[in-house]
């Protein structure tokens, strides 16, 4: 375990970051970082010779079918089951109030 981070070092990174701390922020947060840093130095360690690098553990294949063209809803299925339909068209409710500008 690396020393734990002192008040002054912690400060630093904190000005660097553009955080303010209170007095009490600072014991916790040096333990904190100083935790971090010991993982860190704790996956470096890890014999890794011989991986490929990867930007995930499991194998990736695509999730999306093929783009291949079909059969659409027609215009009376889609509005079976709208709550408001006029015509050909989903009604909504009003918004915006006519008296807010937008012309």
């Amino acid at each position: 375990m690396a020393d734990t981070l002192n008040e002054t070092q912690v400060r630093h990174v904190a000005r660097l970051s553009r955080l303010k701390l209170s007095d009490n922020d600072v014991p916790r947060l040096s333990k904190q970082i100083s935790s971090i840093l010991d993982y860190v130095a704790q996956l470096q360690e890890a014999n890794v010779d011989g991986l490929e690098p990867m930007a995930h553990p499991l194998p990736l294949h695509s999730v999306m079918r093929e783009d291949a063209i079909s059969e659409s809803l027609t215009v009376q299925q889609v509005l079976a089951n709208a709550p408001g339909k006029a015509g050909a068209f989903f009604t909504v409710p009003k918004v915006l109030d006519a008296g807010m500008g937008g012309g």
